[in-house]
């Protein structure tokens, strides 16, 4: 099939041209989402600078400086995979997702992997409702992680295995402040506690409110990293935050929090 041509007075915009420029512009789209908000679009900033000062020396045949600069930016690759290794990690993390056209390009309909699959994991969160709400009211610091297609096994290794069955009781038990195991996360996986006391990564989102510590970064970071969904119950106030694809929603109520757990996971609770 033959490619159209635009014919203008001094140039030929073949409609491949014009594809490309989109897809472009959705690249720079996708990699402003990821970098938004975090310390890496101030690095990004400082490269652009960097290569804007290049661009004037070599103007203007500075040439001892222009070679400076030129050897520093030609190892750019590498300084850029090296800086921006969890940038990277989340942006390819964000592709791989199967409802990531869906929820950026809303052209994701027209793949047959979102025609009619159910893809939400099961969960019994009516015990999670329970154990959160029960937290929030004795104003008990908890971080609650609940995966989806990744099982988190690297972050799981870095706790305490338990593989029991979810229980507001177990919860409320493992993040009472006399428990050993309360400094920490709790991972579940496929309806089951698979380990307490992990250890998170801390976001480094700086549009994150000073009166959130690290309970809270640490939340948002596990969702940074991972289609998980994290909760954390506040020590100081007992309000319950919830992280999902690294945007937190702070201060929510548990009929709030249930319409998050119906949107995302298929309850196998009960409500007796």
């Amino acid at each position: 099939m033959s490619i159209f041509l635009f014919n203008l007075n001094f140039m030929q915009i073949r409609l491949l041209d014009v594809l490309d420029i989109i897809l472009v512009a959705l690249l720079i789209f996708f990699l402003y989402k990821v970098l938004r908000g975090t310390i890496a679009a101030n690095i990004v900033l400082g490269l652009l600078s960097v290569y804007f000062l290049w661009l004037v020396v070599r103007a203007l045949k500075m040439d001892l400086l222009g070679n400076i600069l030129g050897q520093f930016l030609g190892v750019g690759v590498v300084l850029v995979i090296i800086v921006f290794q969890q940038e990277i990690r989340k942006f390819l993390l964000l592709i791989g997702q199967r409802n990531f056209f869906v929820r950026n390009v809303r052209i994701g309909n027209v793949l047959p992997w979102n025609w009619t699959f159910n893809n939400a994991p099961s969960l019994n969160y009516i015990e999670l409702l329970k154990a959160c709400g029960l937290l929030s009211k004795s104003k008990t610091g908890a971080i609650i992680v609940l995966t989806k297609a990744s099982e988190l096994r690297g972050f799981a290794s870095t706790g305490v295995f338990l593989d029991a069955e979810i229980s507001y009781k177990i919860l409320e038990s493992i993040f009472n402040k006399q428990s050993p195991l309360h400094d920490g996360a709790v991972i579940i996986v496929k309806n089951k506690i698979r380990a307490a006391s992990c250890v998170l990564p801390v976001s480094e989102n700086n549009r994150i409110p000073d009166n959130l510590g690290l309970r809270h970064r640490a939340s948002l970071g596990i969702s940074e990293v991972s289609d998980a969904m994290s909760i954390a119950v506040s020590e100081e106030t007992g309000k319950i935050s919830v992280a999902i694809n690294g945007q937190l929603t702070y201060d929510i109520s548990l009929k709030e929090l249930k319409t998050v757990f119906e949107q995302n996971f298929i309850n196998l609770g009960n409500s007796d």
